[in-house]
């Protein structure tokens, strides 16, 4: 490509859009960094690469395998290669998630009040009936200014042909957003100047638009409301980000048992008495939440406190039901949504998707299951995940059964060539597939998107399968001006 040993070996998947390369020339907004790591040898890179381990590793940056028996704390594998994107194509991506957010969030006011859009028919009322994430329990409560979704990671990846498409919308309590702010801070350790002289867009006030769009949602008009952020506790998967963003924000970080309710309000306990909590940012799942209404074995929440949601003495955020919005089965219908709540035509696609319960697209898919990724509707983190055209027989025949028996539980989509961006592996550059979570935020004075967002990357060759709990890694987004 350039005479360059670093990027002559960098070889292009075929049929794959490569993010830095076209037809063996570096894209422009590669330019400036391909020239910068150019210029360095070798066994700098490897110090660099190096040196990112050592920073993560300083600061506890984890994430939990609970299924891993040989520990359960590992350090999130980081790429120092930056993932880039355009101005223009940030435009694009920025323009697709407020829209989708803005019809989502509709849809969540309408199926826990009026349900306009199930008797119009637009989307069968038995696929909200048997969605396990719809909460009853919620139905006619009204949250403040009429905002479900404060905090959203929607997932995207590029096909073969450059297009961005959505893969997965995170509704309820995404996780990811801390990776993104330190990825950048190993960044500008390891290249200091590379950043300014990239143009590269600021990510770091996040924490700061994160903590005021909490404190704009407190039910009573509030001067200085008291915020805290809701946490399972050490074990969770997530605990890092947990104590990282609370940190950020200058806003306690608590446990159930930290706090109570009295006459239908949250307060917390402090060493000076009980303080009230006007709003909670819960990472805490739903059914953990209350154990008078959900699980009543349920160590983890606090008893009482959904009285206090529907008195309006709370704001718990994300919305208590935001689950019936990210399940993959409705996902399908996203679209549609657009189309009912807004009379738009969608700016960023679905993933073209089959719902198993129709007959007709349920033999279309065992007809073609080598060329599909079988999906659980309510598993996370690529579990529940059947790759086509990597599994055997018997697994494909077991997962038919599976769909017969319950077709409720289980999509397909095709499977896309995510694109590729080059990573540093072995000292060398090799291409790894790749998807995109960017962080929206909503509150009552509209939709703010940090410019990036968390790119994780499949590290085994030709895996396109991204989690970090099935081996991936991340790396540092740029939004760049050119």
């Amino acid at each position: 490509m350039t005479g360059i040993p670093l990027f002559d070996e960098y070889n292009v998947y075929p049929g794959t859009w490569d993010e830095m390369c076209l037809d063996r020339n570096i894209r422009p907004q590669y330019a400036k960094v391909f020239e910068d790591i150019s210029q360095l040898p070798a066994d700098m890179l490897q110090q660099k690469d190096k040196m990112a381990g050592e920073l993560f590793m300083n600061q506890g940056i984890t994430f939990t395998v609970y299924s891993d028996d040989a520990g359960i704390e590992k350090i999130f594998p980081f790429d120092i290669i930056p993932r880039i994107l355009t101005a223009a194509e940030w435009e694009h991506i920025e323009k697709g998630i407020r829209q989708r957010l803005k019809a989502l969030n509709l849809f969540l006011k309408d199926i826990y009040s009026h349900q306009q859009i199930v008797k119009d028919k637009i989307i069968p009322a038995g696929l909200i009936a048997s969605c396990p994430h719809y909460t009853r329990e919620v139905f006619g409560v009204s949250v403040p200014y009429d905002i479900y979704i404060h905090i959203s990671g929607i997932d995207l990846i590029r096909s073969q042909e450059g297009t961005f498409y959505i893969l997965e919308d995170n509704l309820r309590t995404p996780s990811g957003v801390s990776y993104m702010l330190e990825n950048r801070e190993v960044t500008k350790r390891i290249f200091p100047n590379m950043l300014a002289d990239s143009k590269v867009r600021m990510i770091n006030n996040y924490p700061l638009l994160l903590h005021d769009i909490l404190s704009s949602l407190a039910p009573q008009q509030i001067s200085n409301p008291t915020v805290a952020l809701l946490t399972p506790g050490v074990y969770n998967s997530a605990y890092f980000e947990h104590t990282f963003l609370a940190r950020q924000m200058g806003i306690p970080l608590v446990e159930g048992r930290d706090l109570l309710v009295d006459n239908h309000k949250v307060y917390m306990k402090t060493t000076v008495g009980l303080q009230q909590v006007h709003v909670l940012y819960r990472r805490l799942d739903d059914e953990y939440l209350d154990p008078l209404v959900f699980k009543p074995d349920s160590i983890l929440g606090v008893p009482g406190i959904m009285s206090a949601y529907r008195k309006g003495n709370i704001a718990i955020i994300n919305a208590v039901g935001n689950g019936v919005a990210d399940d993959k089965a409705v996902y399908a219908y996203v679209p549609d949504m657009i189309k009912y709540y807004l009379n738009e035509e969608i700016i960023l696609p679905n993933v073209p998707t089959y719902g198993m319960q129709d007959k007709e697209k349920r033999q279309h898919v065992f007809d073609n299951i080598e060329k599909m990724v079988i999906k659980r509707t309510n598993q996370s983190g690529g579990y529940g995940m059947i790759m086509g055209n990597k599994a055997g027989e018997k697994e494909l025949e077991e997962v038919k059964n599976a769909i017969l028996a319950t077709p409720r539980e289980f999509i397909a989509q095709p499977i896309i060539r995510l694109s590729t961006v080059p990573c540093l592996i072995d000292g060398k550059l090799q291409p790894r597939h790749v998807d995109l979570r960017p962080y929206a935020l909503c509150g009552p004075g509209g939709i703010t998107i940090v410019p990036g967002g968390l790119t994780r990357v499949a590290l085994r060759e030709g895996s396109l399968v991204v989690n970090s709990s099935q081996g991936g890694g991340s790396k540092d987004t740029w939004v760049v001006d050119m």
